[in-house]
């Protein structure tokens, strides 16, 4: 990539016109990096900056429509009691944001499509750009996926049931016209671009990166990464397996030698200010003092105790807790260091907040897409669903993950505790739940898991920890038995289940107008 563009959120040159802004190698790394930034600050009622979609509302957005985090407020309290509508800031500004990256991504595409290579810009810089903008949009768009449509294990080829997959860059003029008249694709449809889209990024991006753009610029390795993760959600096991492979070596440590990824020595080593280069998280968003989501959305604001400088919000459910997978004793429960408790009588009701994201003070923490940690487990997972017996690898992949936080041997996994593979494949399914608690994968995974009669939820979206509990501090226990008072489940079938299209987009698009989800 170019060495003049060293940082990944710098403002986009929002002055120049489509024709000049890539004239010169300079104005072009720009660009390229205004894709990212749209997806990282993005933009909120009043002009507010709240991190829409990927500097910060991915994680918050994803956490609270699940069961794993709770609520000490209200501030996400439509998503959390599922109470949206066409027009609820939260699912509106998603929507927006998602497609305002996705249209930065394709006006940069169609821009690169006409320069004429040089030795100041060669075609395989090009290219590489382009593989960035197209990594970018399939992610937009899978993110666009699970929050606006069935998952693709409902019928994925139903008409109209995914969203709009946008290619064509919308500039003004006819452009507009042909976005506003563009309707909704199939579910397989979309998939099939995604990942027509992560093929080329994989094919075009280079294999590392140095510095402070270790992580936060795109690599072959976050394509691939992020293939299985596509293909986990499709239930494809031997692509899961197969693109996997690509990275993940055959026997324990599992060091990747693409991109050298690896997992950290301890449960927290890939978080905070201070690890911005460490070597298990493969792709983050960069944020910093002067470009973050702000109090009202960076993950330190909203996930940090109050007693250190958060405003507490945000806070480990007791439903996970005191699940029997997350035992007593594990590392990623470790008070002071993995999480930290809020006084009762504070903001924080008495609950126990994690500190992935601890710089309270100036919110300089990258908000992460996926890691490694997260391949070893799509791996495992569907390397246990392709056979009657307990699958050797899959379980080492397990403990791999498991056992830098799970170091009492009487919590550990051995092939003597799952009677089944099934069994094995609950534990690495259930295993994701504390291991990327506060990243906003929950949701992912109760999407896709929404159809698989053997893994799904009772009910589509779990019973929560009530909203208007005023001290969860007695309910850490852990133990199951413990009783509070909760939300109510909403089953699949609920129209709330999905959100609905923004009010704004049914009526400026006469297509969409008769492709809204049922209910709304």
């Amino acid at each position: 990539m170019m060495s003049s563009c060293n940082v990944t959120d710098l403002e986009p040159q929002t002055a120049l016109s489509e024709t000049t802004a890539f004239q010169t190698p300079e104005r072009i790394a720009l660009a390229v990096a205004g894709v990212y930034d749209g997806g990282q600050s993005g933009f909120y009622a009043g002009g507010a900056v709240r991190g829409y979609s990927f500097g910060a509302a991915h994680l918050e957005q994803g956490d609270v429509r699940g069961e794993d985090m709770a609520l000490a407020a209200t501030f996400y309290g439509v998503t959390y009691q599922s109470t949206y509508d066409a027009t609820q800031p939260n699912n509106v500004y998603y929507w927006q944001n998602a497609y305002a990256m996705i249209n930065r991504a394709n006006v940069v595409i169609a821009g690169l499509n006409s320069v004429q290579p040089s030795t100041a810009l060669t075609q395989e810089q090009i290219n590489a750009y382009i593989a960035e903008c197209r990594f970018l949009r399939a992610m937009g768009h899978h993110y666009l996926l699970v929050n606006f449509a069935r998952p693709y294990g409902d019928n994925p080829t139903a008409a109209a049931g995914g969203v709009p997959y946008r290619t064509t860059a919308v500039t003004g003029g006819s452009t507009v016209t042909e976005a506003i008249q563009q309707g909704r694709n199939t579910v397989a449809e979309c998939y099939t671009q995604i990942l027509a889209d992560l093929d080329y990024a994989e094919t075009n991006l280079p294999e590392s990166r140095t510095g402070n753009l270790k992580i936060t610029r795109l690599t072959k390795g976050a394509a691939i990464a992020f293939k299985t993760r596509v293909r986990l959600h499709q239930n494809n096991w031997a692509e899961v397996i197969r693109e996997a492979n690509k990275l993940v070596p055959n026997a324990s440590p599992f060091n990747s030698t693409v991109g050298s990824y690896a997992l950290a020595s301890t449960p927290l080593g890939a978080f905070g200010s201070a690890n911005k280069s460490n070597a298990e998280s493969i792709f983050s968003m960069e944020n910093n003092d002067v470009d973050n989501a702000g109090v009202n959305g960076a993950p330190a604001a909203m996930y940090t105790a109050s007693s250190l400088g958060g405003r507490g919000i945000i806070l480990i459910s007791p439903i996970l807790w005191n699940q029997p997978f997350f035992p007593a004793g594990d590392l990623r429960k470790a008070p002071g260091t993995a999480t930290a408790a809020d006084a009762v009588g504070s903001s924080g009701k008495g609950g126990y907040f994690t500190r992935k994201y601890p710089d309270a003070t100036t919110r300089t923490e990258n908000a992460p897409i996926i890691r490694y940690a997260e391949v070893l487990l799509n791996l495992a997972e569907a390397l246990s669903r392709g056979g009657s017996g307990v699958d050797s690898r899959a379980l080492a992949l397990l403990n791999a993950v498991r056992n830098r936080s799970v170091t009492t041997a009487a919590n550990q996994y051995t092939a003597a505790s799952f009677a089944s593979a099934t069994d094995l494949t609950r534990a690495i399914i259930n295993e994701r739940r504390p291991e990327f608690l506060a990243e906003g994968m929950r949701w992912l995974d109760i999407h896709r898991l929404a159809t698989d009669a053997t893994f799904r939820q009772a009910s589509g979206i779990p019973a929560k920890a009530a909203i208007n509990i005023t001290n969860f501090a007695p309910l850490y226990t852990n133990s199951t038995t413990t009783t509070f008072a909760t939300e109510p489940a909403i089953p699949y079938n609920d129209y709330r289940f999905v959100w609905p299209i923004p009010l704004e987009e049914i009526n400026n698009n006469p297509v969409l107008a008769r492709q809204q989800n049922p209910g709304y």
